[in-house]
């Protein structure tokens, strides 16, 4: 997944809560979740057209 190990993406959460507070980063993550789900969608619909 793009070159980005275990140890990068605990820093990367931590800095997250940090930055943003335990309570948003639900939130955050179901956002980032749609956003990737789109993303695959278009890439569907491309291929197939």
């Amino acid at each position: 997944m793009f070159g980005v190990g275990w140890s990068e993406i605990l820093v990367l959460t931590m800095i997250v809560l940090l930055f943003m507070g335990a309570e948003r980063l639900p939130e955050i993550g179901r956002s980032l979740g749609e956003a990737i789900r789109e993303i695959r969608n278009l890439k569907r619909k491309k291929r197939s057209s």
